[in-house]
């Protein structure tokens, strides 16, 4: 007989890993904060050709002058423009001196200035704002879909699940300090679909072990064997999917490396989350209000048709 693992049982270890990572994550954003990009804070974008490939470790001698916080990545088909992001809002003298810098180091002309862009700190707020909207609006959309499809205490653990895999990335980006733009919010949408389709997996045999009346009476055994059951499939999923966001991080542009990098910590904290945690806190549920789940499992068995006698 296949081996069971003895998830249920060790619930309070899977529970203290996931309150340390909480603290630390949780701690660490009120002391440290995030280091908002121009997409939420405002600034100025300026781009140049510098018809040269370039390294940003070079090009930051020029750029800490006026922004150390300034995120400089490339542009152009051969890579030869740079684009420069400030979290100031730099002044037409602060451009121009940057400009002139660059252009005595790179020997450009006045036409390699490409465009100087400002992004207000309203529209930073109203990005703010919509991402926010977008994420509670996904998160109350997969509590109802499970609510429906599954029961509500499925739900609830899986919303819980997902709100540990989200202050896990917020905190993992807050502890390093790097930097929250535009695709670090769509990394978030991306990772919460990823997150509840791993633990509906995980729900999902669960609730047919249940049907077929396997282990009712003792529910740690009925998450034991549904767990069991589904972990393969859970982490060759997760370690088939690392493997190519890994590569897209090393091997990508710095837009791509924004991306992948908070998928890596998702799916990863993911995978954690659908496997020890949202199954135990369904467990705790219903332990906690078995009175609530009688009422639902109990309910009145179906009248069968009466069979129509053969003329």
């Amino acid at each position: 007989m296949k081996k069971i693992l003895h998830i249920a049982e060790k619930k309070k270890i899977w529970f203290a890993i996931v309150a340390v990572c909480m603290i630390v994550s949780i701690g660490s954003i009120c002391i440290r904060g995030l280091n908002y990009g121009i997409d939420f804070v405002g600034g100025t974008i300026i781009t140049m050709d510098l018809h040269t490939k370039f390294d940003t470790t070079e090009t930051r001698t020029i750029t800490d002058k006026y922004d150390k916080y300034a995120e400089i990545t490339y542009a152009g088909d051969g890579q030869t423009q740079i684009v420069i992001s400030t979290q100031k809002d730099l002044s037409t003298e602060e451009r121009q001196e940057i400009f002139d810098d660059f252009k005595e180091a790179y020997s450009l002309k006045d036409a390699d200035l490409i465009s100087v862009d400002t992004v207000t700190p309203t529209v930073g707020s109203e990005m703010t704002k919509n991402a926010i909207i977008a994420v509670a609006i996904a998160i109350v959309l997969m509590l109802i879909y499970i609510w429906l499809r599954f029961e509500l205490f499925f739900g609830i653990s899986a919303v819980l699940a997902l709100v540990f895999d989200m202050v896990n990335l917020i905190g993992f980006y807050s502890l390093f300090q790097i930097q929250v733009n535009t695709p670090f919010i769509a990394a978030i949408l991306t990772i919460l679909g990823y997150s509840i389709n791993d633990t509906i997996v995980v729900f999902d045999r669960i609730r047919e072990n249940q049907r077929m009346g396997l282990y009712t009476l003792d529910k740690n055994m009925l998450v034991n064997v549904s767990v069991t059951q589904t972990i393969k499939r859970s982490i060759y999923t997760v370690v088939t999917t690392l493997l190519a966001i890994v590569s897209l991080y090393i091997f990508g542009v710095t837009e791509i490396q924004n991306f992948a990098l908070p998928l890596i910590v998702g799916i990863i904290s993911g995978c954690y989350s659908s496997i020890w945690v949202a199954s135990p806190i369904w467990l705790v549920l219903q332990e906690k209000f078995p009175h609530f789940t009688e009422k639902k499992t109990n309910k009145k068995p179906v009248k069968k048709a009466k069979k129509q006698p053969v003329v």
